[in-house]
């Protein structure tokens, strides 16, 4: 969340992170709040003061002899109203925190402005798009036919939009997730964890999924858990309220998990095949950092996932997205998206982004820059390295032969032991 001294002393910049972003704050409420609370904290302070003081006053008359039940009567009332003030403002401080938890992070400065992702702004390209003389078929198409992937068993247990990996398809998503881990671990030295897929509510606040995107969220209601979005939740929150000693950062993580989406707000969009199902597995990269390099290890996060691409071969850009496109909880972020020959688009498989001290001050983590220092909170940052399915889409599609077959990538291919999906 927001610094509530920077939401005071910059309320303009503030509502207009809220328009650019098209959520909905009571800032006005939050304001007003904020300034009872002061003057209701200001009063009560007064008054223990002043009790404090009488009572020692009381003790002495009493020693002496003096009566002091009318002193007493009034200390009385004082403490009534104290006991008032402080009810009052629990309530106020719940209310500012409820409000607070509504306000999106604002977007750095150099985040392109623009209503939506008709502004994301190219940043790059690499590798080159594959030429067929004859026609690459959909992932839909092939996969079934190979026998690698599986749609209608899968929706026979589990309905619509999840999906099924049989033999050198089951064999195919394993050694991606080996591979990918192996490359964040080997070479760009990310420690790897194994985490929880299900969570408590504060967890996915935290991160700031909650409250804005509940709709989205599988959600057990009986024990008010959540089956995980994004292996972001589990992972950032491995430092929930802990202090860092200041040489410990970076603290570089990287790990595999399943991840559950409903995707409530996606109706009307393309949901065929692998392009936007409810379960799907995910490499996720992480980042704990000092402020002052929060925006060097953006862009080395996005040369991490950038790297998966480059060794696979597959034709990829980065996006700068816009303040419209931009996720709630992001100061910036780049897309990497992969092109899919079959289908002929652009598919995101990575978005990378500096959430600055946003969700550390959701889940209270600070560090020290030395022994003694006033501690500060640190800056987060993740990024999928990457998520599987529209990486699968594009090997499927990109690697096809007039023959029918899948050509896998050579560096891939010890993970998979196999050079070639044939039916």
């Amino acid at each position: 969340m927001l610094d509530m001294k920077f939401i005071r002393e910059n309320p303009d910049r503030v509502r207009e992170a809220i328009t650019q972003k098209r959520d909905r704050a009571d800032l006005d409420r939050l304001l007003s709040l904020d300034t009872e609370r002061r003057t209701r904290i200001a009063r009560a302070d007064q008054l223990k003061s002043t009790r404090n003081r009488v009572s020692d006053e009381i003790a002495k008359a009493r020693q002496s002899g003096q009566d002091a039940a009318g002193v007493i009567a009034e200390m009385r009332t004082v403490s009534d109203e104290i006991k008032a003030l402080d009810e009052r403002l629990r309530r106020i401080e719940a209310e500012i925190r409820e409000i607070q938890l509504q306000i999106p992070n604002v977007p750095h400065d150099s985040v392109p402005v623009g209503p939506d992702a008709s502004a994301n702004v190219l940043v790059r390209e690499g590798g080159e798009k594959p030429e067929a003389d004859f026609r690459i078929r959909p992932h839909w198409e092939i996969g079934p036919e190979l026998g690698v992937v599986d749609f209608e068993r899968a929706s026979r247990i589990s309905g619509s939009n999840f999906v099924s990996f049989f033999g050198k398809g089951a064999r195919l998503v394993r050694g991606l997730i080996h591979f990918m881990i192996d490359l964040h671990v080997e070479k760009h030295g990310y420690e790897e964890v194994w985490v929880p897929v299900i969570l408590r509510r504060e967890m996915m606040e935290g991160t700031g999924q909650l409250p804005k995107l509940e709709e989205d969220m599988y959600h057990v209601e009986k024990d008010d858990l959540f089956l995980i979005p994004t292996a972001e939740v589990p992972i950032t929150n491995l430092h929930r309220d802990d202090l860092i000693a200041g040489d410990r950062l970076p603290i570089r993580y990287t790990g595999y998990t399943p991840c559950f989406r409903r995707e409530a707000g996606s109706y009307g969009a393309d949901t065929r095949g692998l392009m936007r199902i409810h379960q799907f597995d995910k490499v996720e990269m992480v980042q704990f950092v000092r402020p002052e390099t929060s925006y060097d290890a953006l862009e080395s996060l996005v040369r991490n996932a950038e790297e998966i691409l480059q060794l696979l071969d597959l034709p990829y850009r980065v996006v700068a997205l816009s303040t419209g496109d931009l996720s709630f909880a992001a100061a910036k972020c780049y897309d990497i998206e992969v092109f899919a020959a079959g289908i002929g688009k652009w598919l995101e498989v990575s978005s990378c982004s500096n959430f600055e001290d946003f969700q550390a001050r959701r889940m209270n983590i600070r560090f020290r820059r030395e022994p003694g220092a006033k501690p500060e909170f640190v800056h987060t940052l993740n990024g999928s390295g990457l998520a599987l399915p529209r990486l699968l889409i594009a090997l499927l599609e990109n690697g096809q032969t007039d023959e029918g077959s899948i050509v896998i990538p050579a560096p891939l291919r010890p993970y998979v032991g196999m050079d070639v999906i044939k039916g």
